[in-house]
Parts: C-alpha cells; sequence; structure tokens
C-alpha cells in the first residue's frame, strides 16, 4: 500500500489548508499543479503516514506480547527492549514529521494573501511572482540591514 492511500493524523489539517480532500492534492501533485509548499507538505504527510504505521506496528506488537491471555513461556526481555528501541526510534520520526509539517502550515501565507497580493500583476509575471512577504509578528524585534 502506498503512503498515499495511508492516513495520517495531520489530514484534516492539510484538507483545511489547500482546500481539498487529500487524494485532490495528490492528484494536483501528479498533473504538476501543486506549488511547492504543496509539494512539500504532501511529502512530508507520506513520511508521516509511514512513520505512523511504524508506531502503530511496534505498539501492536508489544500489546500482543503483552496480553493478559498470552503465553509467558513466550515473553522475552531482550525482544521487548528492542521493542522499545524500535518504537523510541519511530515516535522521533513522527515527532519530526508533525512538527516540520506544523511549522509548514502555520508559516504559509493565507490562500487569498498569495491572491490578493498577486492580483495587480500581469498574467505571466503572476505566474513566476513569490509569494507577498508575511507581516511582521507583533513584537517582533525588527533588523536593518546595511
Amino acid at each position: 500500500m502506498s503512503a498515499i492511500d495511508k492516513s495520517s493524523s495531520r489530514d484534516a489539517a492539510l484538507q483545511e489548508a489547500f482546500g481539498a480532500d487529500i487524494a485532490e492534492l495528490y492528484a494536483q501533485a501528479v498533473r504538476g499543479e501543486a506549488n511547492a509548499a504543496l509539494q512539500r507538505a504532501l511529502e512530508l504527510r507520506s513520511f508521516l503516514a509511514v512513520a505512523e504505521e511504524q508506531v502503530a506496528r511496534v505498539r501492536d506488537r508489544v500489546h500482543a506480547a503483552t496480553a493478559a491471555d498470552g503465553d509467558m513461556d513466550d515473553l522475552s526481555a531482550e525482544d521487548l527492549r528492542w521493542d522499545a528501541d524500535w518504537l523510541d526510534a519511530a515516535l522521533a520520526g513522527r515527532d519530526g514529521y508533525t512538527a516540520a509539517l506544523d511549522e509548514l502550515l502555520r508559516t504559509m501565507p493565507a490562500p487569498n494573501q498569495v491572491a490578493v497580493s498577486r492580483a495587480g500583476l500581469s498574467p505571466k509575471i503572476a505566474a513566476t511572482a513569490p509569494p507577498a512577504p508575511a507581516a511582521p509578528r507583533a513584537g517582533a524585534a525588527r533588523t536593518r540591514r546595511p
């Protein structure tokens, strides 16, 4: 199964940010219609979906090994230590991907901000113009460049 077909914990946030369901967002990327932010978001989402699947697999393996009706003779402290290491690695990956995806979504300009900033440009310039810079945050220090 492809990462495209797996769900992730950030799917709702992506759908809200980009205004389409996940399948349509991937279809836009395949058709070459995805902007850089969407391409990066989908890449991170794919990594996240795989990492979350890894977390679930290890969790399920530990649950099965420690089930109340399980055979005590099958328990292995060494296997559980390995699973704990795998779980640490999988959770670290998941945490990194969610943090990166959340940061990308947090720092993206609003969809209407890009459209408004490009409204007065010719179609050719509007297609290649970078997005408008984000407004400075309240309380942010201003730096001068020489």
